[in-house]
């Protein structure tokens, strides 16, 4: 038994089932649910595993539209990967080459942007076609499949991690489809994504008569007495006030945002009556913890200021704390290698036609070569690296955001982008891009070679004993040199929080933002 065996047995899965590889892709993409309501997704996630001989484990960490899965074939290393299924709200978009929300909808429902759904089925693929190889050949070891609910909002996988999710693992695999240049074919090499912290401030007007009030003295047109502003006028003064001095907030170093969404509530006050509660959430990406907890600091002042001036309180929920992430040279080479062995997308003359229509709709005109050179072509992880520090500081040690960093303080960590079809020309607008995610022909390439490249790693891993080993010699120094951080989530998953949803009413399914 060799190498080239298990990968040609992986392969063969993957041919044997890419009609079903397309058809899931294509159901979760209809799914299409939001952060920490991914219901069906998970569901059908884990219905699958379990037929396919998986040990589930339902609502992992608490979080109701998470799971982990386990398969061994005895005692030997175990291979993670993992699923995202979470989608976009104001991207609903059908998978057909015109912009058109999915029927039933409005555009404001949520959509798959990257897309999660080829995400989730591309690394579902490569663990089946690991197991199925393993099956065969007598290949010892395991494997582990999490479902990571809430990426958009870096939600699961500090959970799961501070949970233990992650402990025991030889090697853990993460696959994206690309969706920034010069990261398309190829794997992270030094520059990882970085910290994050996420938190919701929640103003509360409860006791709106005694803003201003003297003591003693009644209020004698309760409409039309002085009242406290509400909550909405908290709201507004911490986010403007917290725009007006981003700039002073930190040092010009770095890459690294703030960005802020208001949780509508439902409330329909009259307009002489304060409002009695408002959500503000707030997503801080920065290359280091310190940078995190200074802006934290800073948006806790000003909310309490905010509150103060309008007669409210103030509470910060938790979302996210996540750590920046470790690179591992050792790994990332076996991935990259991997990669070479079974090459880039290839997209077909059916495949091309469909985005030379989603060029026509958006511009009026079209390439014969629709697809950017990138998306055929690799480029090697230190060539990738060049690109990407160009603009950065030297000190800088990560940069971008995503939440599969949790992941490499407990396993070696490999980071893998697979180009998605992305168009010549433009600027195109955001339905473009999100249907050729979802319609068949232009996203199961992606799917395919993600598939292939995750099993030929995951088995490479399996059966040798000494690229396990320096990839985790490596690991275990790059976390001693950058400080062992322990798991950062001391917060229960905010799942009560009011993230907008689907729901079931007589008239179908409908897009809801709940109260």
């Amino acid at each position: 038994m060799t190498l080239k065996d298990a990968t040609q047995t992986a392969d063969a899965l993957i041919v044997t089932r890419a009609s079903e590889l397309s058809y899931w892709t294509s159901l979760i993409f209809d799914y299409a649910e939001p952060a920490w309501r991914e219901y069906r997704s998970a569901r059908w996630y884990v219905d699958r595993l379990r037929a396919e001989g998986f040990t589930v484990e339902e609502s992992s960490g608490g979080m109701p539209t998470a799971f982990c899965a386990e398969w061994s074939n005895g005692p030997g290393p175990a291979i993670g990967m993992y699923a995202e299924y979470d989608a976009v709200p104001g991207n609903c978009q059908a998978a057909a080459p015109h912009e058109a929300p999915r029927d039933g909808l409005g555009v404001m429902a949520a959509g798959h942007t990257d897309p999660h759904s080829a995400l989730g089925i591309g690394s579902l693929g490569g663990l089946l076609a690991t197991k199925a190889a393993m099956e065969r050949l007598g290949i010892p070891g395991g494997l582990r499949f999490t479902g990571e609910p809430a990426e958009k909002l870096r939600g699961s996988k500090p959970i799961h991690a501070a949970q233990g999710y992650y402990d025991g693992l030889a090697a853990m695999l993460s696959f994206h489809p690309f969706y920034m240049l010069p990261l398309c074919n190829t794997v992270r090499w030094d520059t990882h994504c970085g910290a994050a912290y996420a938190m919701v401030y929640r103003f509360h007007c409860d006791a709106p008569q005694d803003w201003g009030a003297q003591d003693g003295a009644p209020i004698p047109q309760a409409h039309s007495d002085i009242r406290a502003p509400g909550a909405n006028d908290a709201l507004m003064l911490m986010y403007q006030t917290a725009r007006s001095l981003r700039d002073s907030m930190l040092p010009h170093r770095g890459g690294w945002s703030v960005s802020e969404a208001i949780l509508a509530t439902g409330q329909a006050s009259a307009d002489n009556l304060p409002a009695r509660r408002a959500d503000l959430q707030y997503m801080i990406r920065t290359p280091d913890l310190q940078m995190a907890e200074q802006i934290t600091a800073h948006l806790d002042r000003v909310a309490e200021y905010a509150a103060a001036l309008t007669g409210c309180r103030v509470e910060r929920h938790w979302v996210s704390k996540s750590r920046p992430g470790l690179a591992n040279h050792a790994l990332a080479a076996l991935t990259w290698q991997a990669l070479q062995e079974v090459g880039a997308p290839v997209w077909p003359e059916d495949a091309l036609q469909i985005a030379r229509q989603v060029q026509e709709a958006c511009t009026g005109t079209a390439d014969t070569q629709p697809l950017i050179p990138e998306c055929t072509s690799l480029i090697a992880p230190e060539a990738a690296e060049a690109i990407l520090r160009r603009d950065l500081p030297p000190a800088q040690a990560n940069s971008t955001s995503d939440d599969y960093t949790e992941m490499s303080w407990h396993a070696p960590t490999a980071r893998l982008y697979i180009a998605r079809p992305a168009l010549r020309g433009g600027p195109y607008p955001p339905w473009a891009m999100n249907a050729l995610g979802g319609i068949p022909a232009t996203i199961d390439p992606t799917v395919i070679c993600a598939a292939r490249v995750l099993s030929h790693t995951a088995l490479r891993l399996l059966m040798d004993n000494d690229a396990r080993q320096a990839a985790w010699q490596e690991f275990e120094q790059r976390k001693d040199a950058a400080g062992n951080i322990p798991p950062l989530c001391d917060y229960p998953a905010p799942i009560d929080l009011p993230w907008p949803e689907y729901v079931e009413t007589v008239r179908g399914r409908h897009w809801h933002i709940p109260g």
